[in-house]
């Protein structure tokens, strides 16, 4: 599986961003498909998580309400809504897949991940 991460950009606080992760290859492999986030400084966090069907969803706290994960199968895209833009959520995101079978939120329970895309939110 191969994963191409694009969106990120520069936005207002309160504006919306969307971000898009296209998976090639053997793509019915894998079970989840999150976003993780990484702020200079700071742990890659995971902010969302969604299962191959679409089904299953986890969001952290810091951004339910504000995001929303989706995912497209054809194409094979997952994407991240991402409303109500705050400062604190500057950082690279980056998606990733995993083939556990429980809905997985540590960065080493994914296998596979894309290149990251900047995310920046002026106040």
């Amino acid at each position: 599986v191969q994963l191409q991460a694009s969106g990120g950009g520069l936005v207002q606080a309160g504006g919306s961003l969307r971000l898009s992760c296209a998976a090639s290859g053997r793509t019915f492999s894998y079970h989840y498909m999150g976003w993780f986030r990484q702020a200079p400084g700071k742990e890659r966090e995971c902010v969302a998580a969604i299962s191959w069907s679409g089904s299953s969803t986890y969001y952290a706290d810091s951004v339910k309400g504000r995001f929303t994960i989706s995912r497209d199968s054809a194409p094979n895209t997952v994407y991240l809504q991402m409303n109500t833009l705050k400062p604190e959520d500057t950082a690279v995101y980056y998606c990733a897949v995993s083939f556990t079978r429980m809905i997985p939120t540590t960065t080493r329970e994914y296998d596979l991940w894309g290149q990251g895309t900047q995310v920046t939110v002026s106040s």
